[in-house]
């Protein structure tokens, strides 16, 4: 799976297997996001079991590849609209599809701690001007935020400046690694689409992302980060909106509902490329490099 996810080249990859098995294919097709691949093994109330892998590691969540594999799924006619359990490395997850495609993800329940960092720090790491940083950090402080897999979030003030960002990938991999995140999820209210709520950028060097063009996971943990903070003074929205992708050409948006701890990110998916990739055939006891 590892060398098929750095041969494939995306963000993340999925890989889904029948009815909760996890482990070891025995039979089948390997694929990416969106095709499901028979195993013996069963687990009683799990639909299916994915794992993901970036480039070069696998990850334990990952949101938009798990609403990209379902849509898939559905647009093939492979499950029906409903709900489903989906195991993960991160536990057990809620899915539901709806009539009209729309993929829904519950997130595991929110964790948010606020952390001091040093602004000029931040933005050598980032590739933005500090002072972009310090002018909101007043009131929105940076933070350590997770439903599952957890980021550094850092709000910046303008969305030019967001866009501005010219990452050091060294520096943000050691920033994800003295917090233990998965990467830095840079955000700003200020958006390309009047009706979003937020737009952000995801930087994640130390699994093999240089940059996600959607990012899940960090979507549903920003949205409890800010509910955190208050940032609404108290009339959080039904539904928040998150855009995404824009500065590297694959722009997205996704959906997030936050009711207590129940944190759903949803959206649509376009299927833009379905293909087959076959193996080598493996004798008993010959062991094949894929």
């Amino acid at each position: 799976m590892a060398r098929i996810a750095a041969e494939v080249g995306a963000s993340e990859t999925a890989f889904l297997f029948e009815n909760g098995a996890g482990g070891d294919v025995d039979a089948g097709d390997v694929a990416g996001a969106g095709d499901a691949v028979d195993a013996q093994d069963t687990d009683a109330g799990v639909d299916e079991r994915v794992r993901y892998f970036t480039p070069s590691t696998e990850v334990d969540l990952c949101g938009h590849a798990t609403v990209a594999a379902y849509a898939a799924l559905d647009a093939e006619d492979a499950i029906d609209p409903g709900d489903r359990t989906l195991r993960t490395n991160a536990g057990d997850l809620s899915i539901r599809v709806d009539d009209d495609g729309t993929v829904w993800m519950r997130q595991k329940p929110p964790t948010v701690e606020r952390v001091t960092l040093d602004a000029d720090r931040l933005g050598d790491a980032l590739g933005i001007d500090p002072a972009a940083l310090r002018d909101v950090g007043a009131d929105l402080p940076v933070a350590v935020a997770s439903t599952g897999l957890p980021w550094l979030v850092v709000p910046v003030n303008f969305l030019e400046r967001l866009g501005e960002a010219a990452p050091d990938a060294a520096a943000v991999a050691d920033l994800s690694a003295t917090h233990d995140v998965a990467g830095v999820y840079a955000f700003t209210f200020d958006t390309v689409d009047a009706d979003a709520t937020l737009h952000a950028r995801a930087f994640a060097p130390a699994v093999g992302v240089p940059e996600d063009p959607v990012t899940g996971t960090a979507s549903g943990a920003v949205v409890a980060y800010l509910r955190e903070v208050d940032a609404f003074d108290g009339d959080f929205p039904d539904e928040l909106r998150v855009e995404q992708g824009h500065f590297c050409d694959r722009p997205g948006r996704v959906r997030v509902r936050l009711d207590g701890d129940a944190v759903r990110v949803g959206g649509q998916s376009v299927v833009s490329t379905d293909g087959e990739m076959r193996l080598p055939a493996v004798d008993d006891d010959e062991i094949v490099e894929a």
